[in-house]
Protein backbone atom coordinates (compact mmCIF):
# COMPACT_ATOMS: atom_id res chain seq x y z
CA UNK A 1 0.00 0.00 0.00
CA UNK A 2 2.74 2.32 1.00
CA UNK A 3 4.91 1.51 -2.03
CA UNK A 4 1.59 2.13 -4.50
CA UNK A 5 1.04 5.41 -2.65
CA UNK A 6 4.17 6.90 -3.31
CA UNK A 7 3.46 6.07 -7.18
CA UNK A 8 0.02 8.03 -7.34
CA UNK A 9 1.83 11.02 -5.52
CA UNK A 10 4.11 10.89 -7.99
CA UNK A 11 2.01 10.63 -10.83
CA UNK A 12 -0.80 12.39 -9.27
CA UNK A 13 -0.25 15.61 -11.51
CA UNK A 14 0.13 13.78 -14.29
CA UNK A 15 -2.75 11.69 -15.19
CA UNK A 16 -5.43 13.95 -16.23
CA UNK A 17 -2.88 15.13 -18.88
CA UNK A 18 -3.20 12.55 -21.21
CA UNK A 19 -6.67 13.03 -22.70
CA UNK A 20 -6.99 14.79 -26.12
CA UNK A 21 -8.78 16.61 -28.57
CA UNK A 22 -9.04 15.24 -32.30
CA UNK A 23 -6.31 16.71 -34.44
CA UNK A 24 -6.47 18.90 -37.47
CA UNK A 25 -3.83 17.13 -39.45
CA UNK A 26 -2.16 13.46 -38.99
CA UNK A 27 1.41 13.35 -37.10
CA UNK A 28 3.82 10.87 -38.21
CA UNK A 29 4.19 7.82 -35.66
CA UNK A 30 7.31 9.45 -33.34
CA UNK A 31 7.23 10.93 -29.71
CA UNK A 32 10.68 13.00 -30.55
CA UNK A 33 10.35 15.98 -32.84
CA UNK A 34 13.16 18.15 -33.45
CA UNK A 35 12.53 22.53 -33.29
CA UNK A 36 14.47 24.35 -35.57
CA UNK A 37 14.55 27.70 -38.01
CA UNK A 38 13.47 31.15 -36.18
CA UNK A 39 17.14 32.31 -35.73
CA UNK A 40 17.89 29.11 -33.44
CA UNK A 41 21.40 28.48 -32.98
CA UNK A 42 20.81 24.99 -31.98
CA UNK A 43 18.04 23.02 -32.52
CA UNK A 44 15.48 22.19 -28.88
CA UNK A 45 13.70 18.70 -28.88
CA UNK A 46 10.29 18.27 -27.73
CA UNK A 47 9.09 14.15 -26.48
CA UNK A 48 5.42 13.23 -25.78
CA UNK A 49 6.05 10.83 -22.59
CA UNK A 50 3.17 8.26 -21.00
CA UNK A 51 4.65 9.25 -17.92
CA UNK A 52 4.36 5.85 -15.69
CA UNK A 53 4.69 2.57 -17.43
CA UNK A 54 5.89 -0.88 -16.40
CA UNK A 55 9.44 -1.81 -16.25
CA UNK A 56 9.00 -4.79 -18.75
CA UNK A 57 7.38 -2.29 -21.21
CA UNK A 58 9.74 0.89 -20.35
CA UNK A 59 12.03 1.81 -23.48
CA UNK A 60 13.57 5.28 -24.32
CA UNK A 61 15.09 4.77 -28.34
CA UNK A 62 18.90 5.25 -29.45
CA UNK A 63 17.51 8.48 -30.99
CA UNK A 64 16.16 9.79 -28.16
CA UNK A 65 18.69 9.24 -26.06
CA UNK A 66 20.87 11.18 -28.64
CA UNK A 67 18.49 14.18 -28.84
CA UNK A 68 18.91 14.18 -24.87
CA UNK A 69 23.04 13.98 -25.04
CA UNK A 70 22.69 16.43 -27.37
CA UNK A 71 20.55 19.01 -25.46
CA UNK A 72 21.99 21.73 -22.85
CA UNK A 73 19.14 21.30 -20.35
CA UNK A 74 15.30 19.37 -19.46
CA UNK A 75 12.30 21.02 -18.90
CA UNK A 76 9.56 19.11 -17.66
CA UNK A 77 5.95 19.54 -16.91
CA UNK A 78 6.93 20.10 -13.61
CA UNK A 79 10.32 20.07 -11.78
CA UNK A 80 10.30 16.78 -9.71
CA UNK A 81 13.75 17.34 -8.38
CA UNK A 82 12.93 20.41 -6.78
CA UNK A 83 11.98 19.28 -2.76
CA UNK A 84 10.34 22.29 -2.78
CA UNK A 85 8.06 21.48 -5.24
CA UNK A 86 7.33 17.79 -4.11
CA UNK A 87 6.75 18.93 -0.81
CA UNK A 88 3.76 21.17 -2.12
CA UNK A 89 2.86 17.91 -3.96
CA UNK A 90 2.68 16.00 -0.83
CA UNK A 91 0.68 18.77 0.63
CA UNK A 92 -1.73 19.06 -2.40
CA UNK A 93 -2.54 15.32 -2.20
CA UNK A 94 -4.28 15.79 0.73
CA UNK A 95 -7.97 16.86 0.37
CA UNK A 96 -8.77 20.30 2.00
CA UNK A 97 -11.78 18.27 3.58
CA UNK A 98 -12.32 14.54 4.15
CA UNK A 99 -14.06 12.88 1.27
CA UNK A 100 -17.15 11.85 3.67
CA UNK A 101 -17.86 15.63 4.16
CA UNK A 102 -16.67 16.84 0.29
CA UNK A 103 -19.44 14.22 -1.06
CA UNK A 104 -22.80 13.34 -0.78
CA UNK A 105 -24.15 10.07 0.66
CA UNK A 106 -25.16 8.67 -2.92
CA UNK A 107 -21.19 9.96 -3.75
CA UNK A 108 -19.37 8.37 -1.08
CA UNK A 109 -21.50 4.75 -1.82
CA UNK A 110 -20.48 4.90 -5.47
CA UNK A 111 -16.71 5.52 -4.87
CA UNK A 112 -16.63 3.25 -2.38
CA UNK A 113 -18.04 0.17 -4.71
CA UNK A 114 -15.31 1.63 -7.13
CA UNK A 115 -12.46 1.39 -4.97
CA UNK A 116 -13.24 -1.93 -3.60
CA UNK A 117 -13.65 -3.44 -6.95
CA UNK A 118 -10.87 -2.32 -8.37
CA UNK A 119 -8.08 -1.24 -5.24
CA UNK A 120 -9.28 -4.11 -2.49
CA UNK A 121 -9.60 -0.51 -0.52
CA UNK A 122 -12.72 1.36 1.05
CA UNK A 123 -13.73 5.18 1.50
CA UNK A 124 -12.49 5.25 5.42
CA UNK A 125 -8.77 4.21 3.74
CA UNK A 126 -8.79 7.32 1.58
CA UNK A 127 -10.56 9.51 3.36
CA UNK A 128 -8.02 12.53 3.37
CA UNK A 129 -6.90 11.94 0.45
CA UNK A 130 -8.25 14.35 -2.80
CA UNK A 131 -10.38 12.98 -5.28
CA UNK A 132 -7.37 13.80 -8.08
CA UNK A 133 -5.01 11.63 -5.54
CA UNK A 134 -7.50 8.75 -5.98
CA UNK A 135 -8.04 8.93 -9.66
CA UNK A 136 -4.10 8.55 -9.77
CA UNK A 137 -4.14 5.88 -7.14
CA UNK A 138 -6.71 3.91 -9.45
CA UNK A 139 -4.97 4.75 -12.57
CA UNK A 140 -1.59 3.31 -11.17
CA UNK A 141 -3.60 0.28 -10.23
CA UNK A 142 -4.77 -0.21 -13.67
CA UNK A 143 -1.07 -0.88 -15.14
CA UNK A 144 -1.30 -4.29 -13.18
CA UNK A 145 2.16 -4.19 -11.55
CA UNK A 146 4.29 -2.59 -8.95
CA UNK A 147 7.69 -2.22 -10.73
CA UNK A 148 7.05 0.86 -12.45
CA UNK A 149 8.99 3.41 -14.34
CA UNK A 150 8.52 7.37 -14.57
CA UNK A 151 9.51 9.07 -17.56
CA UNK A 152 10.03 12.16 -15.75
CA UNK A 153 11.97 10.58 -13.19
CA UNK A 154 14.19 8.66 -15.85
CA UNK A 155 15.39 11.73 -17.83
CA UNK A 156 15.49 13.55 -14.25
CA UNK A 157 18.47 11.06 -13.60
CA UNK A 158 20.25 11.24 -16.88
CA UNK A 159 20.12 15.29 -16.48
CA UNK A 160 22.24 14.51 -13.45
CA UNK A 161 24.14 11.92 -14.80
CA UNK A 162 25.34 14.64 -17.48
CA UNK A 163 24.94 17.41 -15.04
CA UNK A 164 22.22 19.56 -17.07
CA UNK A 165 19.94 21.57 -14.85
CA UNK A 166 16.09 20.72 -14.28
CA UNK A 167 13.49 22.78 -14.87
CA UNK A 168 9.60 22.49 -15.43
CA UNK A 169 7.17 24.88 -17.47
CA UNK A 170 4.60 25.30 -14.58
CA UNK A 171 4.56 24.44 -10.97
CA UNK A 172 2.80 22.67 -8.59
CA UNK A 173 0.44 24.43 -7.26
CA UNK A 174 -0.20 25.88 -10.51
CA UNK A 175 -1.24 22.34 -12.14
CA UNK A 176 -3.38 21.43 -9.40
CA UNK A 177 -5.31 24.36 -9.86
CA UNK A 178 -6.29 23.95 -13.84
CA UNK A 179 -6.79 20.00 -12.74
CA UNK A 180 -8.95 20.68 -9.52
CA UNK A 181 -11.11 23.35 -11.56
CA UNK A 182 -11.30 21.26 -14.83
CA UNK A 183 -13.27 18.42 -13.16
CA UNK A 184 -16.59 18.00 -10.74
CA UNK A 185 -17.13 15.70 -8.34
CA UNK A 186 -18.90 13.65 -10.44
CA UNK A 187 -17.18 14.15 -13.45
CA UNK A 188 -14.29 12.12 -11.37
CA UNK A 189 -15.81 9.62 -9.87
CA UNK A 190 -17.54 8.72 -14.08
CA UNK A 191 -13.75 8.52 -14.57
CA UNK A 192 -12.65 6.13 -11.77
CA UNK A 193 -15.78 4.02 -12.51
CA UNK A 194 -15.16 3.38 -16.39
CA UNK A 195 -11.26 3.31 -16.22
CA UNK A 196 -10.16 -0.27 -17.02
CA UNK A 197 -7.38 -2.31 -17.34
CA UNK A 198 -7.98 -3.29 -20.99
CA UNK A 199 -7.68 0.63 -22.00
CA UNK A 200 -4.09 0.72 -19.89
CA UNK A 201 -3.15 -1.70 -22.06
CA UNK A 202 -4.17 -0.45 -25.50
CA UNK A 203 -2.71 2.84 -24.81
CA UNK A 204 0.67 1.33 -23.77
CA UNK A 205 0.55 -0.80 -26.68
CA UNK A 206 0.44 2.67 -28.85
CA UNK A 207 2.97 3.98 -27.09
CA UNK A 208 5.45 1.12 -27.78
CA UNK A 209 4.66 1.61 -31.33
CA UNK A 210 4.89 5.44 -30.95
CA UNK A 211 1.73 5.72 -32.73
CA UNK A 212 0.57 8.99 -31.76
CA UNK A 213 -3.17 8.95 -33.66
CA UNK A 214 -3.81 5.60 -31.98
CA UNK A 215 -2.97 7.24 -28.37
CA UNK A 216 -5.08 10.22 -29.26
CA UNK A 217 -8.38 7.77 -30.36
CA UNK A 218 -7.88 5.76 -27.05
CA UNK A 219 -7.19 8.82 -24.61
CA UNK A 220 -10.27 11.00 -26.32
CA UNK A 221 -13.17 10.21 -24.61
CA UNK A 222 -16.08 12.80 -25.11
CA UNK A 223 -18.81 11.09 -22.73
CA UNK A 224 -16.12 11.68 -19.78
CA UNK A 225 -13.70 14.78 -20.89
CA UNK A 226 -15.62 17.67 -21.79
CA UNK A 227 -14.56 20.53 -24.17
CA UNK A 228 -14.60 22.90 -20.85
CA UNK A 229 -12.07 20.14 -19.54
CA UNK A 230 -9.77 19.45 -22.93
CA UNK A 231 -9.70 23.40 -23.09
CA UNK A 232 -8.81 23.76 -19.48
CA UNK A 233 -6.20 21.02 -19.07
CA UNK A 234 -4.56 21.20 -22.67
CA UNK A 235 -5.13 24.02 -24.59
CA UNK A 236 -4.74 26.64 -22.30
CA UNK A 237 -1.48 24.76 -20.71
CA UNK A 238 -0.17 24.17 -24.27
CA UNK A 239 -0.75 28.10 -25.04
CA UNK A 240 1.32 29.22 -22.07
CA UNK A 241 3.87 26.62 -22.24
CA UNK A 242 4.55 27.93 -26.28
CA UNK A 243 4.68 31.49 -24.74
CA UNK A 244 7.81 31.01 -22.91
CA UNK A 245 9.30 28.56 -24.84
CA UNK A 246 11.29 31.18 -27.76
CA UNK A 247 12.66 32.49 -25.08
CA UNK A 248 14.18 29.14 -23.72
CA UNK A 249 14.94 27.24 -27.01
CA UNK A 250 16.93 31.14 -27.75
CA UNK A 251 19.49 30.20 -25.27
CA UNK A 252 19.81 26.73 -25.20
CA UNK A 253 19.45 23.57 -26.57
CA UNK A 254 16.51 22.11 -24.61
CA UNK A 255 14.67 18.54 -24.18
CA UNK A 256 11.19 18.72 -23.40
CA UNK A 257 9.28 15.87 -21.69
CA UNK A 258 5.55 16.63 -21.78
CA UNK A 259 3.06 14.17 -21.93
CA UNK A 260 2.10 12.87 -25.19
CA UNK A 261 -1.45 14.52 -25.28
CA UNK A 262 0.05 18.29 -25.23
CA UNK A 263 1.63 17.06 -28.83
CA UNK A 264 -1.53 16.91 -30.98
CA UNK A 265 -4.48 18.96 -32.17
CA UNK A 266 -5.13 22.23 -33.46
CA UNK A 267 -3.42 23.98 -29.86
CA UNK A 268 -1.26 20.76 -29.59
CA UNK A 269 2.26 21.97 -28.94
CA UNK A 270 3.38 21.13 -32.27
CA UNK A 271 0.92 22.68 -34.04
CA UNK A 272 1.50 25.76 -32.14
CA UNK A 273 5.30 26.24 -32.31
CA UNK A 274 4.66 25.68 -36.42
CA UNK A 275 2.23 28.85 -36.35
CA UNK A 276 5.03 30.76 -34.27
CA UNK A 277 6.97 29.95 -37.33
CA UNK A 278 9.07 27.00 -36.06
CA UNK A 279 10.36 23.76 -37.81
CA UNK A 280 8.90 20.95 -36.19
CA UNK A 281 9.43 17.80 -37.80
CA UNK A 282 9.48 13.87 -36.23
CA UNK A 283 13.26 12.19 -35.40
CA UNK A 284 12.29 9.10 -37.82
CA UNK A 285 15.85 7.17 -36.33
Amino acid sequence: MKKILKSSLLFFFLICTISVQSQSSKLENSLLWEVSGKGLKKSSYLYGTIHMICSKDYFLSEKTKKAFNNSDKLYLEINFTDPAEMSQMQQLAMGKEPLSKKLSPEQLVKLDSILKKSTGMSVQQIDNFSLLTVLSLISVKSFGCTDLKFYEMEFSGLAKERNIAVLGLETVKAQFEILENAYSNDEILKLLDESTSEETTDLVDAYKAENIEAMYALSTDLKVTSEKTKKQILDNRNLNWVKVMPEIMNQNSIFFAVGAGHLGGEYGVINLLRKEGYTVKPVMN
